[in-house]
């Protein structure tokens, strides 16, 4: 027997099973993939670790799937073979056992799981029209699921054999007028978990400075083109991950990570950035080393990140390690947000406001003028066990000092 194993690392805080790809008696080969595990920022694919026969499955779908441990066991496909033999089984039974599933399971010469199979059929889905980001473009269930959203269906409900408790509570005798109960999502739940935690064993502060863009905007202005020649998009943000890297060096304990015992303080700056998936969500891919890299780097990589994110395509390593956050909030119209919770084990979180013009006044050769300034509020919410007040404002002073002062070819 060779045991199927979740593996160790995975990204999120808890996985649950979400469907096989195989049954019991199915032949399944090295690598291939052989069940789905979802967290709340991704869903994995877990492949066969050896060739051989799915002998038995310990763990069911939604169930919930902690590191190292087995999900179900294969037996070696020879021992199976023999053992057909001895009870009198035919050579061309056999060779039909290893067969490809009825034509109702294939499709453009993709497998589809059950629980693809179960969502293609509810919600009348031309798979054809999916692109599949599973193994060898294999069509997941997250792929129906976002294929959905986009077409602007609801979600499919949880199916008649997940468990009770997923099912939305009656409202209550008194309840007046219509009520539509939304089930949570494990993504929603998980997140939801996740906030609670983090301002239950951290003592969230925030400070917030104003940080005028107009340097970045004159830089923008002259580059974007050259830039997007390069395979990149110059944003905003690849400025403000690129000043946050900066500005870690006026105060190192920012770029870190609390545990009980002590406190790590990174190198190695590791960037994540939130990104909103619309009603399904928040994903934080992270972009890795950024004291290393170039505008134009950072920029590729964010091009990269967020557009997989959107679609649907990160994988764990995408959203692995990160030692800092910036949540761009501004994006969706918000001057200031606070706190803006931080995502634990981690000391600290920017956020970005709306940028706007706003009527300033500035001193020009020792007269006050009153000027038209694109301004942006930014904030850093701090882990108060962490990091004091005077780090928090010499971390942002050189934040803003770096964004307010870009050389024009800079």
């Amino acid at each position: 027997m060779t045991d199927v194993l979740v593996p160790f690392e995975q990204e999120g805080t808890k996985a649950i099973v979400r469907s096989w790809l195989k049954q019991p008696g199915d032949l399944v080969a090295l690598n291939e993939p052989l069940v789905e595990l979802e967290t709340d920022k991704v869903t994995q694919e877990v492949p066969a670790p050896a060739d051989g026969i799915l002998d038995i499955i310990l763990l069911a779908v939604d169930a919930e799937a902690t590191p190292g441990a087995v999900l179900g066991r294969l037996r070696d496909s020879t021992s199976a073979a023999r053992e057909a033999a001895d009870a009198g089984t035919s050579a061309a039974a056999v060779a039909f056992s290893a067969q490809p599933a009825p034509a109702e399971t294939v499709h453009a010469d993709r497998a589809l799981s059950p629980a693809v199979r179960r969502a293609v059929k509810q919600h009348a889905v031309d798979v054809t029209g999916i692109v599949g980001t599973g193994r060898n473009g294999r069509v997941t269930r997250a792929d129906v699921d976002q294929y959905v959203a986009r077409r602007g269906e609801q979600p499919a409900p949880p199916t008649a054999d997940r468990s009770a408790a997923l099912q939305p509570a009656a409202p209550p005798a008194s309840a007046s007028g219509e009520v539509r109960s939304v089930p949570h999502d494990r993504m929603r739940l998980a997140i939801a978990q996740n906030m609670l935690n983090s301002v239950t064993v951290a003592p969230h502060v925030t400070a917030v400075f104003e940080a005028d863009f107009s340097a970045i905007m004159a830089h923008r202005a002259r580059h974007k083109a050259a830039f997007a020649r390069e395979g990149a998009n110059l944003t905003f943000t690849a400025y403000v991950l690129a000043a946050c890297a900066k500005a870690m060096k006026a105060a190192p304990a920012v770029n870190s990570r609390w545990f009980d015992d002590r406190l790590d303080i990174y190198e190695s700056i590791n960037i994540g950035v939130g990104t909103a998936l619309g009603d399904k969500g928040l994903v934080v891919p992270v972009v890795a080393d950024v004291q290393d890299l170039s505008l134009l780097g950072i920029a590729r990589r964010l091009t990269d990140l967020t557009g997989r994110a959107r679609d649907g395509r990160l994988t764990p390593p995408d959203m692995r390690n990160g030692t800092f956050t910036v949540s761009n909030h501004g994006v969706s119209g918000s001057l200031f947000a606070s706190p803006i919770i931080i995502a634990q084990p981690q000391s600290a979180i920017l956020g970005v406001g709306k940028l706007e013009k706003r009527v300033v006044v500035r001193e020009v050769g020792g007269i006050d003028t009153i000027q038209i300034r694109p301004l942006s509020y930014v904030s850093l919410t701090i882990d108060h066990r962490v990091v004091d007040g005077h780090q928090t404002n010499l971390w942002l002073s050189r934040f803003v000092e770096v964004l307010e002062g870009w050389p024009l070819d800079g």
